[in-house]
């Protein structure tokens, strides 16, 4: 018996970590298992980045900081928001916190009364929906599939409103799909929600600079909705500092404000030590950090060639990010090897049983017909992986 609350039993475990711990339990019993489960970049920090960690713990930065971060980290998060992304931010707009996750919590947690909906693309990251539980919201899903590349319009978005909408909640470069939105496609998103100034735009671009083939637009660029949305970014994609926990948000005055009485309610603020390491590194000219994402593309090809030869597959060419979100329904409703594919998560614990691969089943990030794949992992460890499911699913017994 327990005592859970109500909220706590309506929410999921994340399923990415759910299907990662399967993977390292198999290899704590010596089975040779390859994980295409996580987020996470396989790089080293950049030195840099250590370096000025090292000289924040010698300059004694170990005490609390301002709630919503030291003033020099945001003025520097406010210059990367002018030259990269010509946005006008001031510091007091900005809130530092314990990684991206927390700054989207924040954000709902600011402004979401119970039995608020917050519309949610899908699919969508697996932990958007548990947050708007979370917060007492209700999630509305749009529909997408892989032929429109996962991504809405704007006219799906309109029908998508009510009068109880209180949010939209996407993230652009997409996890998990790898698709991002052009210029012209978040003007028309822009021009919809104008028409509904009680609507805020909570904008995940935690993957902007991974983004091989097009120039990334953040939707507060549009003047028509700046007040209306809350950015959100960090530093654990772009610069491997995935457990420096530095996250992000920029918001109008008001909802800052909201933001940082949540968070002085919660955590306080972030880590001083990763805070001044995460200024060197927005001050850095990027193309000091552009190897990873060289890396990343050159692997996006290999997989992408790779997984167009595995039956029963249909793959997509993602265009950001590191991931591929292919659609397996082919296999949903069958028999592998007497195992009955229900949907995309039973495909992927089929694949992490008898191909000895780890990956993510779309359930959680709202799609059952596909299943994600990071490839944050070696060219040696991807290629391996893409034999074992061809070579798995040619010869398992199909009814």
């Amino acid at each position: 018996m327990n005592n859970y609350s109500e909220r706590l039993n309506r929410m999921s475990f994340s399923q990415t970590f759910v299907m990662s711990n399967k993977v390292r339990e198999m290899k704590a019993k010596g089975i040779d298992v390859i994980s295409l489960t996580l987020g996470e970049p396989d790089f080293d920090v950049p030195k840099n980045i250590k370096e000025a960690a090292f000289a924040a713990i010698n300059n004694n930065f170990s005490h609390y900081s301002p709630v919503p971060g030291f003033l020099d980290l945001r003025e520097a998060i406010c210059e990367k928001l002018k030259r990269d992304n010509h946005l006008e931010y001031f510091p007091s707009q900005i809130c530092v916190s314990n990684g991206a996750k927390q700054s989207i919590l924040n954000v709902l947690s600011a402004i979401i009364n119970d039995g608020d909906e917050v519309i949610l693309p899908a699919p969508y990251w697996v932990s958007y929906d548990e947050m708007v539980k979370m917060v007492g919201g209700k999630s509305v899903f749009i529909e997408t599939s892989i032929e429109t590349d996962f991504k809405m319009t704007a006219e799906q978005l309109e029908k998508a409103i009510t009068p109880k909408t209180k949010a939209l909640l996407y993230s652009s470069p997409c996890n998990p799909s790898g698709s991002f939105y052009k210029y012209e496609e978040l003007e028309q998103i822009a021009n919809v929600i104008a028409k509904y100034p009680h609507i805020t735009i909570i904008s995940d671009e935690i993957y902007e600079y991974i983004n091989y083939d097009g120039k990334h637009t953040s939707i507060a660029e549009f003047p028509q909705v700046y007040e209306q949305t809350a950015v959100i970014n960090g530093m654990s994609k772009a610069f491997a500092m995935t457990g420096w926990r530095i996250g992000y948000s920029a918001c109008p005055k008001w909802l800052a404000i909201g933001c940082e009485k949540i968070q002085g309610q919660m955590t306080s603020g972030a880590n001083s030590m990763a805070q001044k390491a995460s200024v060197t590194a927005l001050k850095t000219d990027y193309s000091e950090y552009r190897y990873m994402i060289e890396e990343f593309k050159k692997r996006r090809d290999i997989v992408y060639n790779l997984m167009k030869e595995i039956p029963g597959f249909k793959v997509n060419y993602p265009e950001s990010a590191f991931y591929f979100f292919p659609d397996i329904s082919y296999y949903i409703g069958k028999s592998l090897n007497g195992k009955i594919i229900n949907n995309a998560d039973d495909f992927a614990m089929f694949l992490l049983d008898e191909a000895h691969v780890g990956t993510v089943g779309g359930v959680s990030f709202g799609n059952s017909n596909c299943v994600r794949f990071s490839y944050a992992a070696s060219e040696k460890e991807l290629i391996e992986a893409m034999k074992r499911i061809k070579d798995c699913l040619e010869n398992s017994t199909i009814s």
